[in-house]
Parts: structure tokens; sequence; C-alpha cells
């Protein structure tokens, strides 16, 4: 029995993972033409900058021994030294206070290197960049993929493995239950409206001027920042998560003048000339998110499998990804939690 995994983040890479040291046959496709889906990390010299999640914490079983496994390492977020707050006129005040990330672990050489040793553990024949599914049919004997080159994949059954609103957008025939695709239509994708921005220097001088590298702002463009440099070494590098509205920041050139801009007035003025500014605006990555993403979230969801996305093919289609995970729903151990899951429903149907 083949089973065909679509989407190539965690949840998909840990599923693969998983068969591939079963001895079970599997195919996996990713849209993307790279792995790791919200995980992407940009390099710049040494340094390493994670672009979507960054952070994992204790309590969660499943990404500490999938790391240890790997032999990947990790390291405490810094949050030594003095905050820095922003008020509504842009008035900055400097002092010692809670860093809201003090505790958290981030992985040496990102979390992309926990993506490309996952990746690197498949056969080349298992696994496809570039394969974007975009019609899916059930048939007698399974289901066949139909991918946007024309292309087509047949399998026993299939597990999307991608936000079920992102998944809603394939073409199923016969079509989906309605009940199962408004399900998926509103489940939020977890930070699919957010855009994060990383300034990277050739020196920590806020660490030298005292500053953990924590900021609150009520101005913006950034809500909130932190230290986002390597565990060893430079460049060094401060991130923010950007509070604007996905259509306000459209506009790059100038949204890139305003973090530059408020950088300067949290760190100085070495923070307004960093080497490299990336962006990643996850709202308008069409593999992430849908035009129902860029309503803020104010809160965690409720994330679990809902009733309605099973059995909706009989034991030919299956859910999977951090969005339907009961416990860790919406985090990198949610992913795992989610893969985890749905590999004791294929053993149980064998």
């Amino acid at each position: 029995m083949t089973t065909l995994i679509i989407g190539g983040g965690l949840s998909g890479l840990a599923l693969a993972d998983a068969l591939e040291a079963q001895g079970k046959s599997y195919i996996l496709l990713e849209a993307r033409a790279r792995f790791g889906g919200r995980i992407k990390t940009e390099r710049h010299e040494d340094g390493y900058f994670d672009m979507g999640p960054a952070w994992f914490w204790p309590g969660q079983p499943r990404i500490a021994a999938l790391l240890a496994k790997l032999n990947l390492e990790k390291f405490d977020q810094f949050a030594t030294g003095d905050l820095a707050y922003e008020d509504e006129r842009g008035q900055v005040q400097r002092g010692r206070g809670f860093s809201s990330m003090e505790g958290s672990w981030r992985l040496k050489g990102g979390l992309g290197a926990m993506i490309q040793a996952l990746a690197d553990r498949l056969p080349a024949d298992r696994k496809r960049l570039n394969a974007a599914v975009t019609d899916l049919t059930r048939t007698d004997h399974g289901v066949i993929a139909t991918l946007s080159t024309g292309d087509t994949v047949e399998a026993e059954q299939a597990v999307l493995c991608m936000p079920p609103r992102v998944a809603a957008n394939i073409a199923f025939d016969p079509p989906l239950p309605q009940t199962a695709l408004t399900t998926m239509q509103n489940v939020p994708t977890w930070m699919a409206g957010q855009a994060k921005a990383v300034a990277v220097y050739d020196t920590p001088f806020w660490r030298e001027d005292g500053l953990s590298g924590d900021a609150q702002s009520r101005f913006g463009p950034m809500v909130e920042i932190h230290d986002a440099s390597p565990a060893d070494g430079g460049p060094y590098a401060l991130f923010g998560f950007i509070g604007v509205p996905p259509k306000a920041r459209a506009d790059e050139p100038t949204l890139r003048r305003h973090l530059t801009d408020q950088l300067t007035r949290l760190f100085g003025a070495k923070a307004g000339a960093p080497t490299q500014l990336y962006i990643k605006d996850w709202a308008f990555d069409p593999y992430t998110s849908t035009d129902a993403d860029q309503a803020p979230l104010y809160a965690h969801p409720t994330y679990g499998m809902p009733p309605s996305l099973m059995h909706v093919w009989g034991p030919h289609l299956h859910f999977s990804g951090t969005e339907v995970a009961p416990q860790f729903g919406g985090y990198l151990e949610g992913a795992l939690e989610a893969a985890e899951n749905i590999l004791d429903t294929l053993i149980t149907l064998e």
C-alpha cells in the first residue's frame, strides 16, 4: 500500500520519515521549491535566521526526541539586559522587566537545519519538489493526484499535511461533503496572517548597551521585537513581528523605511543600517494562507481533528498538520503530534 503525502512541511516530513523507517511505500509531494512549509531559515555569512517559527519549549517531548535523533543542538533565547518600550507617540522608554520569551529554546543552525536533516533521510525517489496538487480524485482502489504540471500520481491513500484552508483549494472528485469543506475553510491557519522582519548586523551593539533586544511597541510597524542572533558568533540580528494589517504592508520599500526608523528609535543609530533586512510576509504566501487568514487572530485557536474531517473518503483520505493536533495545535510540537496520530491511523487500516 502506497501513501501519498501532500505537503512537505514538518508534519509531512515527519510522517515520511516514520514510514521510511517502517519500510512502507510512500510518495512525498511539496508544492514549493523547498521543504519546510512555514519553517524557512535565511542564511547570511555564518548566521541563520528563522523567518517563520523560531522557538520551542520544555514539555514538548516529540520535538525533543526528534532533535536528539537528528543530533541537533538547542540553545537558550538571549534575554539578558533591559527592555525597550515604545508608546503610541513613538516615545521610547528603557528599563528592566520580564523578557517575554525568556526560557524559550532555539535551534543551532535554525529550524531549517531540522528540515534539511529530515529531508536528507528520505530517498530521492520518494520525494518531489515543485509538485503542487491541483486535483484529487477518488477511485475504487485509492486516489489519483493531478499536479499543476499535468502529471499524475496514484496511491491507495492520501494524507493532506497542510493547513485545512489551503487544502480546501484542491479540486476534489467526488466533491467532499459540504460540512467537511466548510470545516476546512473555517479552521484558522496558525500565524498565516503574520509578517516577520529580521535585521542583521555585524555586532550586537544592543547587548553592549545593556539591552536584551526585547522591545514592545504601540507605534509600530513592529509590535514585538527580540534578539535573533545565532548561538555563537555573528552576524547578529534583531527580529520583529510586523503588526500592521497585510494590505497596509504591501508597499515593501515604504515598509523597509519604517522598519529601520523604528529600530533606530528603539536601539540607536547603529540599528538603522543593517547589513541585511529580511522580510517574510506569510499572508501573501499561497501555500500557507488564504484571503480568510488576513483577518487577525487575537487568541490561540482551539485546534484538533474535527469529526467532519474523519473518514470523508473512507480509508483513502486523511488530514495531518499542526492545525489538527489536539494538544499542541499551532506549534512545531503539534505538527509532530499530528503526524504521530495519523501514522497510528494508517497502521490500523492495514
